[in-house]
């Protein structure tokens, strides 16, 4: 009985390991590999100092968010099977550092580098989301505050507003759409800075 009870123990083990996964993988997005600096076109001139961007507490997490404007536009939602390798601030700040340092002449600094710059740059993101329309059109929408500081005085405060309609309605559309209007972003602030930044 007890060599029974065994073998049955044994067969449903090895019916475990080789049956059917029901979980399925988690696909993990950034934004892929920066930009080349080959088309680089510097227009700053100033040593600057980026903040970490800061972001709503719902959005201090790994998920890739989305809205159902057509349902009910105020319950921010992220898919289940997908998600970014970093919180949305994080991926965003790290891309616009990379996009101000290729059009500076002088440094880009943050905060753990210890240095000092004349010029402080504080960024907040408050919406990076796929929105969508209908439940076959979505938008990636980004909404960022930028406050230009020279040591405690406020030189310039700018808010940007930006939409990127989505190739396709689902996680991979809204992250492809979310990138690219993240580096439109870029460049917009980075005209705003070339406008405020004295020498």
């Amino acid at each position: 009985m007890f060599r029974a009870a065994f073998l049955l123990c044994l067969t449903l083990l090895a019916g475990c390991a080789v049956g059917p996964q029901s979980r399925e993988a988690i696909v993990s997005y950034d934004f892929g590999l920066p930009r080349s600096d080959k088309d680089a076109n510097p227009r700053l001139q100033q040593d600057l100092l980026v903040a970490e961007v800061s972001a709503p507490a719902w959005m201090d997490n790994s998920g890739i968010h989305y809205r159902l404007a057509y349902k009910d536009v105020t319950r921010p939602q992220a898919y289940s099977l997908s998600r970014w390798v970093m919180p949305p601030a994080a991926l965003v700040g790290q891309r616009l550092r990379a996009n101000i340092g290729r059009a500076n002449k002088s440094s880009v600094f943050i905060p753990a580098d210890g240095a000092l710059a004349a010029y402080t740059l504080r960024l907040e993101l408050e919406e990076f989301s796929q929105v969508f329309d209908a439940v076959d059109k979505s938008r990636a929408l980004l909404r960022l505050r930028a406050t230009l500081m020279r040591q405690r005085e406020v030189v310039a405060q700018q808010r940007f507003d930006l939409e990127h309609a989505a190739a396709t309605p689902d996680a991979e559309g809204g992250v492809r759409a979310l990138i690219a209007v993240s580096d439109a972003a870029g460049e917009r602030l980075i005209d705003w800075l070339a406008a405020n930044l004295k020498k």
